[in-house]
């Protein structure tokens, strides 16, 4: 009889080993999917693991499936937790090993029943997956689209101040908090917004000396969280963003907007943007937030 599979919490050393899993999980869906992905597993990893490395160390549940005889990882499942919201970032078994329960197991420990006054997930269209999150408590809340393009400098609307947020002021940082309570219900510790900083530059919209809105513009393709208190702001906001980015010298950015936000998605589309064909839902227990005046963090890994 062959040995169980070891479910055991992950460590630093798992974590190329879980990149390497995720990778090889999403190009086969790809595949299946007529939506391949571009590039080897060592691209995406230069890409992309300062985020990795930050989920890895801001995780509150992190666990790995491993095969007893090779001890090689085959499968893992992360969290992260933001005041009562609970968000389920990875959850990825190698193709040829979901069976065996393997995946349930995972989930269960990874985002377990009864944790977080909002549990959410922004998951794939994989069915095997989409199994997986309704028995977790979730359900499809909507679309969650990418939508990229050629960044060109615009003229932003006159009543409309960037102020570039300063780390340091307790004010900006007041300010970001109190957005993301009347967007999203749950705002993120200072700590993530502090890392966030270090890698994008972030933005504070003022108009007549009152905050409207927040954006965090990075120096690569993607971009966000960008949220507004009115969706009306968002416009001008994401020409703001678009200048920034074109007087940087990027070729092509990406922005995640929720389904229901149609202001931010036919502004981008009115400016050239194209909706990319792969397409995530965002699962969740219930309903909340104002999604119709967010665009989350890029990669959609997390809101």
């Amino acid at each position: 009889m062959p040995e169980p599979t070891v479910i055991r919490r992950a460590t630093a050393d798992d974590l190329l080993p879980c990149h390497e899993v995720m990778f090889a999980s999403v190009s086969d869906f790809g595949r299946r999917n007529g939506t391949p992905l571009e590039g080897t597993a060592d691209d995406w990893w230069k890409g992309s693991e300062a985020y990795h490395r930050f989920l890895a160390e801001h995780a509150v549940e992190w666990w790995v499936a491993e095969d007893p005889e090779s001890g090689g990882v085959f499968g893992f499942a992360r969290t992260i937790e933001r005041e009562g919201l609970l968000e389920l970032t990875e959850f990825f078994v190698l193709p040829g090993r979901q069976s065996a329960g393997v995946g349930r197991q995972l989930i269960e420990r990874a985002f377990p029943a009864g944790r977080g006054e909002v549990r959410s997930i922004i998951a794939t269209t994989d069915v095997r997956a989409l199994g997986r999150y309704y028995g977790s408590g979730t359900y499809p809340q909507f679309p969650f689209l990418s939508l990229a393009g050629t960044p060109f400098e615009a003229p932003v609307p006159r009543e409309l101040t960037a102020h570039e947020i300063d780390p340091e002021s307790p004010d900006d940082l007041a300010a970001i908090r109190e957005i993301e309570h009347s967007v999203l219900g749950f705002a993120r510790g200072e700590a993530e917004v502090r890392w966030l900083l270090e890698r994008r530059g972030g933005y504070r919209y003022l108009r007549d000396g009152s905050t409207v809105g927040f954006a965090f513009l990075g120096k690569e393709e993607h971009q966000g969280p960008i949220a507004a208190m009115e969706p009306g702001d968002l416009p001008g906001m994401l020409l703001h963003a678009e200048t920034r980015a074109a007087e940087l010298g990027l070729e092509k950015i990406e922005l995640q907007v929720p389904g229901p936000n149609e202001t931010a998605a036919r502004h981008l589309l009115s400016r050239g943007f194209r909706i990319d064909p792969w397409v995530n839902l965002l699962m969740a227990n219930r309903p909340f937030g104002q999604f119709d005046r967010l665009l989350p963090f890029g990669p959609p890994l997390f809101l």
